[in-house]
């Protein structure tokens, strides 16, 4: 028995026979969905196995009533190396990624980029819902940014009075610029309506300060989350007075961050952008101050060098040897204009001498004074003895004077 491939034509009751591997071609073709790209599923871990290469497999399931379903799923190591937490059996989770077939088997799984707890995985799912309509807004536009003022008066903080934040602030302002007034609007800055505390305290601060830190200490995601609230993030992007966001550690990031005019890893950081360091001032003036003194003791020398100069220069003898060295130069250009003044003279009538000559050599008439006459007739110069014709009226030219004539008889050369 010989079995065809995939180009096998219709049997005799008219069915295609398709290839195994045409049927997973075709199953990659209904899976190929832009609906199954990078989307969220929320499932519980079942069949759950860390294999020794790092990579996870698992599956999602879900009961609904009688009805069950199941996905499974696999989670490459590069991005299970990120996981902030360890899958066990019967949690519920979500997970990111996109549907895959694998076509040698054709088996179709989820490939797994990103997995959260379901609770916290919806408040990832609303701040990442959050960003992208605060994005659309403009809110994170760097053509909204302000710049830092270099001296400022007075820094705004908006933090809680009690948490270590406003202490870290006050010690290296103190160090660093201690002629600064710091400013306290106090907040909460974590729990549920907190976040309605500081967009109220940034409020209230804007305008009082030359520049505000708004921050917290570390904390978890759920810690930090008012900072996301689009209430905060809508009162710092509308803050005339430029803002510093300082919100946890240095691997936090919230929305706040994206609206700031600054995004500093700690408020310990956040302080020392605010304000300048004294010593580095102190610093640069005395090198301000040592450049000043040599460039002014440069003029100096310069313009007594200049008087110096002056002054030898109006020194009645010094000055009356100039006044006879420039009438002595004055002399001198005289006679050199004059004797230049000759020499093109002489040129000129030579030229002229030449030009007359030329002139008389190629004058016609000159021929006149040598004993010949020129022949018209009929207005035109006669130049051959063919021209003529026996009885034809001549005029003759010669010098001083011409005649008419009649042509009685032409006789040629014999060489013509």
């Amino acid at each position: 028995m010989m079995l065809r491939g995939p180009s096998s034509r219709p049997d005799h009751f008219g069915t295609q026979i398709l290839g195994v591997s045409e049927v997973s071609r075709l199953i990659c073709d209904l899976l190929d969905d832009n609906r199954l790209r990078q989307i969220w599923v929320r499932g519980e871990v079942t069949n759950y196995k860390n294999h020794v290469s790092g990579h996870r497999y698992f599956s999602l399931s879900e009961q609904d009533g009688r009805d069950s379903a199941m996905i499974n799923c696999v989670m490459w190591r590069t991005y299970a190396s990120g996981l902030g937490f360890t899958p066990k059996n019967g949690m519920d989770v979500l997970a990111w990624g996109s549907v895959e077939v694998y076509e040698p088997h054709g088996r179709y799984q989820l490939i797994v980029r990103e997995m959260l707890p379901a609770g916290l995985g919806e408040r990832h799912l609303l701040v990442e819902r959050w960003r992208c309509e605060l994005e659309a807004e403009g809110l994170f536009s760097p053509e909204r940014k302000q710049s830092l003022p270099a001296f400022p008066r007075r820094v705004g903080v908006v933090t809680s009075p009690t948490g270590a934040a406003v202490r870290d602030i006050l010690s290296v302002i103190s160090r660093r610029y201690p002629a600064t007034e710091v400013i306290l609007s106090p907040t909460a800055v974590q729990g549920d309506g907190a976040h309605t505390e500081i967009a109220e305290a940034i409020r209230r601060i804007d305008g009082l300060a030359d520049v505000i830190i708004v921050g917290r200490g570390g904390g978890s995601f759920e810690d930090l989350f008012p900072f996301n609230h689009p209430d905060v993030v809508r009162a710092v992007a509308a803050c005339g007075t430029p803002v510093i966001s300082a919100v946890g550690h240095e691997v936090d990031v919230t929305l706040c961050d994206f609206a700031a005019d600054l995004r500093a890893p700690t408020p310990s950081a956040a302080a020392e952008r605010a304000v300048p360091d004294r010593q580095e001032v102190l610093q640069e003036l005395r090198g301000y101050e040592k450049r000043m003194e040599a460039l002014l003791s440069h003029r100096i020398e310069a313009l007594g060098r200049e008087v110096g100069d002056l002054r030898a220069r109006m020194h009645p003898r010094r000055l009356e040897r100039r006044v006879h060295e420039r009438m002595q130069r004055l002399a001198e250009h005289e006679e050199l204009l004059r004797r230049a003044a000759l020499s093109r003279v002489r040129q000129e009538r030579s030229r002229l001498a030449e030009v007359r000559a030329d002139l008389e050599g190629k004058d016609p008439l000159a021929i006149l004074d040598r004993g010949y006459c020129i022949v018209e007739s009929d207005g035109k110069i006669v130049k051959n003895a063919g021209d003529l014709s026996p009885g034809e009226r001549a005029v003759l030219r010669m010098k001083g004077g011409q005649c008419r004539a009649i042509v009685e008889e032409i006789t040629y050369d014999k060489d013509i």
